[in-house]
């Protein structure tokens, strides 16, 4: 009866699901009118608002009028007002028409949580974007229809303000709001969110979704997650069997869950895996679970260094982009696998941009969607139904072209990840694209790390990673001097600034694994995000970075700039 019910609902949803696709991808052949109409619809939901009243908003009948009387800002503008609504005062930056729902917290670069309002309407569009997602691949992987899904989400509840509004995690709301019909084929419940140890929230998930011998689709917002929770799978694969088979928890007693939910037992499941367990020696994915289809990450910008590890898990699966979202907005809806851009949602939010190469000007160019170049790089501006308003969320992000109109966007990193000791402005993509093309020729892997810079005479950038996870067959002195050749070739200011002196050379070191785990835990701990958004700094521009490592004085040498000699590999 479900799987009938299952079924007739699934029809009727992507039909309705298949018309808003096809008039969103219309409205992209008009994307100058749409923005501007998105713009005054976003203004009226918050009309009456004391920002709105405070910095004259109210008055704005046009998209020139609005950039008149608004200059561009960050966070510090809307803070004060934040803080407000955070008291209760939902009036000091919404409308009357627009119900708050909850805080969502930024898992930004900064150690400060962001407080970011979401609303009903700014939900509303959030989930219709991933609908109008989910839709174009679904019609792409027909196998994926009544098929089971694996999705890591937190908690949209963690804690709550004084004035009572929960703070959390949007996907844990997302997956809270869905048809009920819906979630029952998703085989982690929502209520996992609650699990703030990763160890133990891998290892639920695992137990959980081990059952579904139909499962067809993994989500979560970083490969890093999945790749994670992929090394559990080999390395307990044994003990996850023997805990299916007995319904007993490694956790138990210090886990959030009930024990109803913790409690798994499933015999037949248990003995099919051990017979797979003896026969290959390990748990693999792709075996376990022979129907998987689609895994839908972030592949774009420094996620993408994850994928050649998450590519030996899963062979020719089929990956497709999440798109560019935040908890600030979803930006991108991507329309095919293997390919990180997506196309501008433009109907939600209204959307501004100023090339990169001038977000330092005291006047810089702001142009509209449709006014962007293919192949130009900009960081991006938004204005939600949340009450932000030309707001640089310091995502830079690519044009790769246009549907009708409309461009369509990749991710490359977040405008913070800059570091310029000398003016060389070195960026986190220029330091992903190096080390993987270095990690490629050398037909190894790297594929966490993080670039830093230390200073002193001259100051020089140093290429830090777990000590087990350096690459076997190559030297890291060799691999540091490759990775050096590589920035002067994509940095005309590197180049420069090392031929000159102004910059020694790039070094390496091997980081004790205990001191590398402390730094990954404190920075998930900090930024006050989920453990699956948890995204690594690939390049931290502080010089505070090395001191949170109790490295030898040998190892924090200043670097020879010659090449290595042979004996070296």
């Amino acid at each position: 009866m479900i799987h009938t019910i299952r079924n007739a609902l699934g029809h009727a949803v992507r039909r309705k699901l298949r018309r808003q696709l096809e008039q969103t991808l219309y409205k992209a052949g008009d994307c100058r009118r749409v923005q501007a109409e998105t713009l005054l619809r976003l203004l009226a939901l918050n009309a009456g608002s004391c920002f709105q009243r405070d910095y004259r908003l109210d008055s704005v009948r046009s998209i020139a009028d609005f950039q008149r009387t608004l200059p561009v800002a960050d966070y510090a503008r809307p803070a004060p007002y934040i803080e407000r609504v955070k008291q209760g005062e939902t009036a000091a930056l919404l409308g009357r028409r627009n119900r708050l729902l909850m805080f969502a917290l930024t898992s930004g670069t900064t150690n400060a949580s962001k407080f970011i309002p979401i609303t009903r309407p700014f939900i509303q569009a959030y989930r219709q974007g991933w609908q109008l997602w989910g839709a174009r691949a679904f019609d792409d992987h027909p196998r994926l229809h009544g098929r089971t899904v694996m999705q890591l989400s937190s908690g949209w509840d963690k804690f709550r303000t004084v004035a009572n509004i929960p703070c959390g995690n949007i996907s844990g709301l997302v997956q809270r709001m869905q048809n009920p019909i819906v979630r029952s084929l998703y085989t982690v419940p929502g209520v996992a969110g609650e699990i703030t140890q990763a160890d133990q929230k891998f290892y639920f998930a695992l137990k959980r979704s081990l059952c579904a011998r139909n499962l067809a689709l993994m989500t979560t917002a970083n490969p890093s997650t999945l790749c994670q929770l992929f090394r559990v799978l080999h390395e307990q694969g044994e003990r996850l069997i023997r805990d299916l088979f007995d319904g007993t928890d490694p956790y138990d007693g210090i886990s959030r869950l009930p024990r109803h939910l913790r409690s798994i037992r499933n015999v037949p499941r248990a003995r099919e895996l051990d017979q797979l367990l003896q026969s290959t020696g390990a748990l693999h994915p792709r075996s376990v679970w022979k129907e998987l289809e689609l895994a839908a990450v972030w592949t774009g910008g420094s996620a993408a260094a994850y994928l050649p590890r998450l590519r030996e898990y899963l062979g020719d699966l089929a990956i497709r982009d999440h798109g560019l979202h935040a908890s600030e907005g979803r930006m991108t809806i991507p329309l095919e696998d293997e390919n990180p851009s997506g196309l501008l949602d433009i109907g939600t939010h209204f959307f501004e941009f100023i090339p990169e190469d001038e977000i330092d000007s005291p006047d810089p160019t702001v142009l509209q969607a449709h006014e962007l170049v293919e192949d130009e790089s900009y960081f991006i501006l938004l204005t939600t139904a949340s009450g932000l308003y030309r707001y640089d969320i310091r995502d830079v992000v690519q044009c790769t072209g246009f549907y009708g109109t409309t461009p369509m966007l990749r991710f490359l990193h977040k405008g913070s990840h800059i570091s310029s000791l000398t003016g060389e402005k070195l960026t986190e993509s220029q330091v992903v694209n190096a080390v993987t093309k270095v990690a490629s020729k050398a037909d190894v892997r790297l594929d966490c790390f993080t670039l830093t810079p230390q200073w002193g005479d001259p100051p020089h950038y140093v290429l830090l990673a777990e000590e087990t996870c350096w690459p076997t067959g190559v030297s890291s002195t060799e691999f540091a001097f490759r990775v050096d050749e590589e920035l002067r070739q994509v940095n005309d200011e590197y180049l420069d600034k090392r031929d000159s002196g102004r910059l020694g050379p790039c070094e390496a070191i091997q980081v004790p694994t205990a001191q590398w785990q402390a730094f990954i835990a404190q920075r998930q701990s900090t930024a006050g995000g989920s453990t699956e958004q948890y995204k690594h700094p690939y390049l931290a521009p502080s010089l505070e970075t090395l001191k949170q490592f109790q490295l030898t004085p040998q190892a924090c040498a200043a670097p020879t700039a010659e090449r290595p000699s042979p004996s070296a590999h």
